[in-house]
């Protein structure tokens, strides 16, 4: 459970993983500085490895596998990311692993999660479908299911993201964090709020995944429907235990709608040349666009950079 992971946790992971991942950088945005009227960073995990900070997570959760558990080998499920870190770290562990994605899917990253020699179905119809068909894809063959979002050491994993922005920038006072099933969050949180409690933790999510704003709002698990997004690392439903994430990890959460997600996007590519995916620019949206009420200095992620190439160039060319 998140409120019990312990900052110890995080920093194992960091210790566990680091020669893996790439530290990314946590760079001064000049012009979204001004724009917010303080200083804000942005954490470059568009830079990982493997594009996003999923493989943090990923590695610390098969690495801590019992042995006969990684000989059994992984199943797992993902909008694209998660599935390249499960990916990269079974090729590095030498642990088979079935990945599970909607046929939606970018084809960068069911190019990339085959290239790194996972087994792929992209049967499915959405996320969802492609969770479910995992879960009882490793339940027929005694597989671990790697969850994408939850699960101690996946948290842990995803937590060092913000461990190296707290270590570069010790007087942090707001992180502004993408959301979609809360495992980024979740594991930022379980650090930050006992090793910076006064950080300000602030959410963003596309107006078509707001599976989680909703269910705040509502005080209770709300189903969204499923419809195409930019942001499609963020798509899917949310359970109890995200739910609970949310309340405990979250001081607001902001929605942007798909027009500011391709705009930030071009912005990001436009002021900082960066190659960034709708997931992966919804955190800074929500400053680029005034939504996130921000205490200085700021620390946005960037939490992705798996777009497709033509989808890319369509966005920053129009």
């Amino acid at each position: 459970m998140f409120r019990d992971l312990r900052p110890e946790a995080v920093h194992a992971a960091a210790q566990r993983i680091a020669g893996h991942v790439a530290r990314t950088p946590l760079v001064q945005s000049a012009p979204l500085s001004a724009r917010a009227g303080g200083e804000v960073y942005l954490k470059l995990e568009n830079r990982q490895t493997t594009g996003s900070f999923k493989l943090r997570g990923a590695l610390n959760a098969l690495a801590t596998l019992p042995p006969d558990a990684q000989r059994r080998g992984v199943a797992a499920s993902s909008a694209g990311n998660h599935g390249l870190g499960v990916a990269y770290a079974a090729k590095s562990l030498g642990i088979t692993a079935t990945i599970f994605v909607p046929s939606t899917a970018p084809e960068v990253k069911k190019s990339g999660i085959r290239a790194l020699g996972a087994t792929l179905d992209d049967t499915q119809p959405d996320y969802d479908a492609a969770m479910a068909a995992a879960k009882a894809f490793a339940a027929e063959r005694g597989l671990t299911f790697i969850n994408p979002c939850l699960g101690d050491a996946l948290l842990a994993g995803q937590g060092t993201v913000a461990l190296e922005i707290l270590e570069e920038l010790p007087a942090l006072r707001t992180l502004v964090v993408c959301v979609g099933g809360g495992g980024l969050l979740g594991g930022c949180a379980s650090l930050v709020r006992r090793e910076a409690p006064a950080v300000r933790i602030v959410g963003a999510q596309s107006d078509q995944t707001a599976a989680m704003a909703r269910s705040l709002e509502a005080g209770r698990v709300v189903e969204i429907p499923v419809t195409p997004t930019l942001a499609d690392g963020l798509a899917g439903q949310i359970d109890d235990e995200a739910l609970d994430i949310g309340r405990h990890a979250l001081d607001d959460i902001v929605l942007l709608t798909e027009e500011e997600i391709a705009r930030a996007i071009a912005w990001l590519h436009a002021e900082h040349d960066l190659k960034v995916e709708g997931a992966g620019a919804v955190a800074t949206g929500a400053v680029l666009f005034g939504k996130a009420r921000l205490e200085f200095p700021a620390a946005v992620i960037v939490s992705g950079g798996n777009i497709d190439e033509a989808r890319f160039h369509q966005i920053v060319g129009r």
